[in-house]
């Protein structure tokens, strides 16, 4: 692209305004008109002396003649030029061709009217012919040094006055007048080269200076412009564009600010909607965002004193302020918080949505740690039903810190084989024969004890060592398996977990029969324990027990009786045995209700050709009722404790007696 195209680009980006051509134009009709009111009087001075000489000359006549016409001429071409400015000054664009082409015109008929001057004087080298001579020669130069802008109108006027001083001069037929004339001939050549190229000078400067001009108003445009979408775009990054709320990145930008004071005073809360899912999947993503207006106008009429208000995220929300400066104490304002969003939604026929809430009130000056422990106490208060708020303390203190540190030290401990495989037996014949061993991952953390296993499966996932840990407890497995069979004990499976979470997000098939595979192992000696709660991304999971059931791995459904059971889930998860949960069967001996429960429970295995297995058997009260209902495997306490491998080989292996 060529300067002209990018000035030409620029002009026309503009909000309104003349091309860039036409702004050239405007500047060489300019240019032309200054350059007449010099030339123009000048012209009319020379007009007076020739008529002078040509009076002196005898022939005042002809000078008379010839002076008014010239004259005429002259008044025209100042008028031409007054006459195409508009009352504002301003050439006008509908017709800049016609006035130049009026302006060379004028110019022409006064060029010829001076190359008339040659014939006033008896002789052209009689010194009244030598004065116009130079008057012409003179009179053309001044026209192509100040008629710069437009060279047709220069030419118009020098060539013919040149030409006929040249003619005249040639005409006499003499050396000295030939070379005369030649030289005027070169002369006129010089000028209108001149002319053309003083024209194309001064279109550049004026293109040069439009496109300054264009370029520095597209800047102020355009600083304005960036200016205001900086602005705007400053608001977007730290609000949120449904609720007009704060959103995470405005909201931490106040919350550092008043961290900086370190008030002990200072209150987060973070706030978690209960129930909103449903109401999307009920009634849609648009409802859903009604929703959450309301829910933000809500709580912005409940707003104390000094008070920040964000939406962090889906139907998450954070409140920061001054409990002093307030006068409200945050766990009565978490109770008016969940009144006022809990009160019925018209939006929806009356329906409401719950709110659970986390408290952190302290001075720990950074952020991250706020956003940390508030988050901690939500999930607290969410865990123990709807609408209800927690405050951050030092047990949930001691539990953050726990699973930071579990996180943190996982992978060391894996690398060292910290973490180790127990199992606990789980007896058939109704209690009185090993049937089967149940793997259970332990782990005595340095600092904290023993870390629960669903802690330790939370720790790998946020390690990112999901695979690894997984991996770590399936080549455990395989190695008592490996164990027992040397033993003579093949018909003693082993039975992992696997939680709902590594199901979903593993390739749990792959790795399990791959890890068989390569200890030569046959898929029937394992079996897989996963709750229901794996059903609830089916989708994620069916293909992968597929698998593992084609493959000869046993499915066992975990805690049954605990969770939202069904028949759909059992045929879902091609279930082979079912655990059921220890709440049904604890104290069972005592409960009529829980006896009629779980005999409805034995139907319905033996309907379906599941095998039932009772876990939490505590007593031989227990063992006693199990049996009584025709349960005939059985695991708990009262028959045996979790151990290491060594510990239940050495109880139940073939030396001890205790496996058959």
């Amino acid at each position: 692209m060529t300067s002209q195209d990018r000035a030409s680009d620029m002009t026309a980006s503009a909000a309104s305004g003349p091309s860039l051509d036409a702004l050239i134009r405007e500047d060489q009709f300019a240019s032309i008109r200054g350059s007449l009111s010099i030339a123009i009087p000048v012209n009319q001075a020379l007009c007076l002396a020739t008529l002078v000489i040509a009076m002196n000359e005898g022939r005042g006549g002809a000078g008379a003649i010839w002076f008014a016409a010239a004259s005429a001429i002259n008044v025209l071409r100042f008028a031409q030029s007054q006459w195409a400015l508009d009352r504002f000054g301003w050439l006008r664009r509908t017709s800049v061709e016609r006035h130049f082409r009026a302006a060379t015109l004028l110019a022409a008929l006064s060029g010829l009217v001076w190359a008339c001057t040659p014939a006033l004087p008896a002789d052209v080298m009689s010194p009244a012919g030598v004065f116009n001579l130079v008057v012409g020669a003179g009179i053309t130069g001044g026209s192509a040094a100040l008629v710069v802008a437009y060279a047709p109108v220069s030419t118009a006027f020098v060539t013919p006055v040149l030409l006929v001083n040249a003619a005249f001069l040639m005409a006499g037929q003499t050396f000295e007048r030939v070379m005369l004339g030649m030289t005027i001939l070169l002369y006129l050549g010089a000028l209108v080269r001149s002319s053309f190229r003083s024209q194309a000078a001064f279109c550049e400067t004026s293109r040069l200076k439009h496109e300054a001009r264009a370029m520095a108003r597209s800047l102020r445009e355009a600083h304005a412009k960036s200016s205001e979408i900086a602005e705007e775009m400053s608001h977007r990054a730290l609000h949120d564009s449904l609720t007009g709320l704060k959103n995470r990145a405005g909201f931490i930008l106040d919350l550092e600010q008043r961290c900086a004071t370190r008030s002990p005073d200072l209150c987060l809360l973070l706030l978690n909607l209960d129930g909103f899912k449903s109401i999307n999947d009920a009634f849609g993503h648009k409802m859903g965002d009604q929703v959450l207006v309301e829910v933000s106008r809500r709580i912005a009429a409940t707003m104390p004193k000094g008070q920040s208000l964000a939406r962090l995220s889906g139907d998450e929300f954070a409140i920061a302020y001054d409990a002093h400066d307030a006068e409200l104490l945050p766990g009565d304002y978490a109770q008016q918080l969940i009144a006022a969003i809990g009160a019925p939604i018209d939006l929806f026929d009356g329906g409401h949505v719950g709110v659970s809430i986390g408290i952190y009130q302290g001075a720990t000056g950074d952020t991250a740690d706020m956003l940390l422990f508030a988050d901690e106490a939500l999930n607290a208060a969410k865990s123990t039903g709807r609408n209800r708020y927690c405050t951050f303390d030092k047990a949930l203190g001691n539990r953050l810190k726990m699973r930071r540190d579990s996180e943190r030290d996982l992978l060391p401990a894996l690398k060292n084989r910290a973490l180790e495989i127990w199992y606990q037996p789980i007896f058939k014949c109704g209690g009185r024969q090993l049937g089967s061993i149940e793997a259970l991952v332990r782990w005595n953390h340095p600092r904290h004890g023993w870390i629960a296993p669903p802690d330790i499966v939370v720790a790998a996932t946020l390690a990112g060592q999901s695979e690894r840990f997984f991996c770590f407890v399936v080549e455990e497995s395989c190695a008592m398996i490996a164990r027992l069979r040397a033993l003579g004990m093949e018909d003693v499976t082993v039975a992992m977990n696997v939680s709902p979470r590594e199901m979903a997000q593993l390739p749990v098939d792959r790795l399990i029969l791959e890890r068989l595979e390569l200890a030569g192992l046959p898929p029937t000696s394992l079996e897989i324990e996963v709750t229901e709660e794996t059903a609830v991304d089916l989708r994620a999971v069916a293909g992968k027990l597929a698998a593992l059931s084609d493959a000869g791995v046993r499915i066992a459904i975990d805690d049954f009786g605990a969770g939202y059971s069904s028949l759909a889930t059992l045929r879902h998860l091609r279930a082979d045995r079912l655990k059921v949960d220890r709440s049904l069967v604890t104290g069972l001996a005592t409960s009529p209700e829980d006896r009629l429960l779980l005999q409805a429970i034995v139907s319905l295995g033996q309907a379906l050709n599941i095998e039932l297995v009772a876990e939490g058997v505590e007593s031989a009260d227990d063992v006693l009722a199990l049996q009584t209902l025709g349960f005939d495997a059985m695991q708990g306490f009262h028959l045996g404790r979790p151990g290491p491998a060594d510990r239940i080989i050495e109880q139940f292996g073939p030396q001890s007696g205790g496996a058959g």
